[in-house]
């Protein structure tokens, strides 16, 4: 019993590690395109609001199809779902590189959307599957750091751009997701009920009889659902207006070049978010094992202080506040990216986690990419950038503290 239990627990993290590549591999490929825009434009003659379309499809894509692409994985196969999106998206990034027209290059984002979607919820749903208590929030944290770094990485595909061409990015990135998906066939498993687990996480781990309607009907039979959906719809909207002005908001409110704002928006951010999702997912593990509200406390202590230094941020002058103030947003992000999932298996019922996942990620891309418009909008209303991050912070301040009314199940 004690080997069986070594060989499930080793293989638990090798999941986790061969997913941290497909998380890498899924913020790359989403955001090559925007680190190569300039040769992009040129090569296609694309007006701004031509190239602002390619992500828009994306997004809409990719919160339409995410609440789909989590029930499916519930229905029938977290494994699948995950080596299925890893391919499409793939052969998609691969696709992209030969591109011979604006239509076609919106085509593939529009498919890239619709692959990527499925990834997310299958994957947090899996990670959390093989680690219950005592490992589930740093597992979960592990692997969502795979994301930031493919997000930070991304900026490569500007120097790529530089050096051998645009397309070139596509085809090596995509090849290589394409080969990783047939590793993932032979590596990855589906989780298996063991003889450790519980009644309850037996049963919940059932495919059968699992529909669409039944799904929503049991998701939203719970209002601590409803609050968790409103917490993660203003999460957001203040992430998206972060990535899709943060670098206009720094170049215009201290002065700085392009490249060190572009630089700045991503990087301090970056740095807080990798402390944050490590850091969160040890501390929240440990403070459930005492208190099962101890991952939801962690999110919300995370935020309490992120949101007040965003305010911070958008309302000091001096660069070295505002770079402090960007390194505490992040570390609160990072709290929140590691313990969501995990929070929300303590709220809904597991057989339908991914769909549940879905439709935060639905709910959250759309009022995201809304704000990134609406953001635009009051700029060209000569609104300043720094009132509008200032209502953000307050906003998600009590978006947080709502999660007080979050009732949790258990401690797993």
């Amino acid at each position: 019993m004690n080997n069986t239990k070594t060989i499930v627990s080793r293989y638990s993290w090798i999941v986790v590690a061969m997913l941290w590549v497909v998380a890498f591999l899924n913020y790359l490929d989403r955001i090559l395109i925007t680190s190569m825009r300039d040769p992009i434009v040129a090569d296609f003659s694309l007006t701004d609001a031509q190239f602002g379309l390619l992500t828009a499809v994306f997004l809409w894509s990719y919160g339409t199809f995410s609440p789909f692409g989590g029930f499916i994985a519930d229905k029938y196969s977290r494994k699948k779902v995950i080596v299925f999106s890893v391919m499409v998206w793939s052969v998609v990034t691969l696709w992209t590189g030969y591109a011979s027209s604006f239509n076609e290059l919106l085509f593939t984002r529009f498919l890239m959307g619709i692959s990527e979607a499925c990834y997310i919820p299958a994957a947090l749903a899996l990670i959390t599957d093989y680690h219950k208590g005592r490992t589930r929030s740093l597992a979960t944290g592990l692997h969502m750091s795979g994301l930031y770094a493919g997000l930070a990485l991304g900026g490569l595909g500007g120097y790529i751009a530089t050096a051998w061409g645009w397309r070139l990015g596509f085809h090596v990135f995509g090849v290589f997701g394409i080969l990783y998906s047939f590793i993932l066939v032979y590596v990855l498993k589906d989780y298996k009920a063991t003889s450790t687990d519980t009644e309850a996480e037996i049963q919940e781990t059932t495919s059968e009889n699992i529909t669409a309607i039944g799904a929503l009907k049991v998701l939203f039979r719970e209002t601590s659902f409803y609050i968790i959906l409103f917490y993660f719809a203003v999460l957001g909207m203040v992430n998206w207006l972060v990535y899709g002005w943060l670098p206009t908001f720094l170049k215009d409110h201290f002065k700085l070049d392009l490249g060190a704002a572009g630089f700045s928006a991503t990087g301090y951010i970056q740095i807080g978010s990798f402390i944050g999702v490590i850091a969160g997912g040890i501390l929240a593990d440990r403070w459930t094992r005492k208190n099962p509200k101890g991952r939801l406390y962690m999110l919300i202590i995370g935020f309490t202080l992120g949101a007040p230094f965003l305010f911070l941020m958008a309302s000091t002058n001096v660069f070295a506040i505002a770079v402090i103030a960007m390194l505490v947003f992040g570390l609160a992000r990072g709290f929140n990216d590691s313990n969501l999932m995990p929070i929300l298996r303590q709220v809904a019922d597991s057989r339908y986690i991914a769909t549940g996942y879905g439709l935060l990620n639905f709910l959250s891309t759309i009022v995201g990419g809304l704000m990134v418009y609406v953001g635009g909008a009051l700029k060209d209303a000569k609104v300043d950038l720094a009132i509008v991050y200032q209502v953000a912070a307050v906003i998600m301040l009590i978006a947080t503290w709502s999660l007080f009314a979050v009732k949790i199940k258990s401690k797993t």
